[in-house]
């Protein structure tokens, strides 16, 4: 199996590098007999989709030059929250592309349990979506509560000039953060535009 392996550390990670995740991984590979057609190595933070390796990692993926994705930890993958990380994962599988963990051990895309594993994370985002709209229907209540009834003005997003680029991204796999990175706008506004066409299921 050709493998490529991806290993991150923070910016904020003072003094640590990516030779132990390597050193590891490289061994694994060696004991599964895996060949490694790749690394790719970030040194920047988790919670960012635009880091450059990533990127470029996600491209070769899309022309299936190696067969599986392994990381020393989820964490080490992405850190952008349960929602986004499933996207990621989604958009390996779509690929023919699978995922595998080193410590953790249930992580792991290549074997018969890949669909149940997509699924739990599918059942977090899901509640993660869930606990987002609590938080906004919390805050409504709480500015209704206080007098301003009504809050902003309402936008018809369906209108806005960059709607359909939005939805064909979303399409395409592309994160909320990826997505907003490309067209400048912030990650919350395309979320809600998102929200507005229905497009916001990974």
């Amino acid at each position: 199996m050709q493998v490529a392996i991806y290993a991150r550390v923070s910016t904020k990670d003072k003094g640590q590098d990516t030779e132990n995740q390597l050193r590891q991984l490289r061994e694994f590979c060696r004991k599964q007999e895996w060949a490694i057609a790749h690394e790719y190595i970030d040194r920047a933070s988790g919670k960012r989709g635009d880091r450059e390796q990533f990127q470029v990692m996600f491209a070769a993926a899309s022309r299936r030059e190696f067969d599986c994705v392994l990381f020393w930890s989820l964490d080490r993958f992405s850190r952008e929250g349960t929602l986004e990380t499933l996207t990621h994962l989604q958009r390996l599988t779509s690929h023919g592309v699978s995922f595998k963990s080193f410590t953790e051990q249930y992580l792991d895309g290549t074997g018969m349990f890949r669909d149940a594993i997509i699924g739990i994370i599918a059942a977090l985002a899901k509640q993660e979506r869930v606990r987002l709209s609590e938080r906004v229907q919390a805050g409504l209540q709480r500015a209704k509560s206080q007098g301003r009834v009504g809050g902003r003005p309402k936008v018809d997003r369906t209108a806005d000039p960059e709607a359909k680029a939005i939805r064909q991204l979303r399409e395409d796999g592309q994160s909320y953060g990826e997505i907003a990175s490309e067209l400048g706008r912030s990650k919350a506004d395309v979320y809600r535009v998102c929200v507005t066409l229905g497009c916001i299921a990974p």
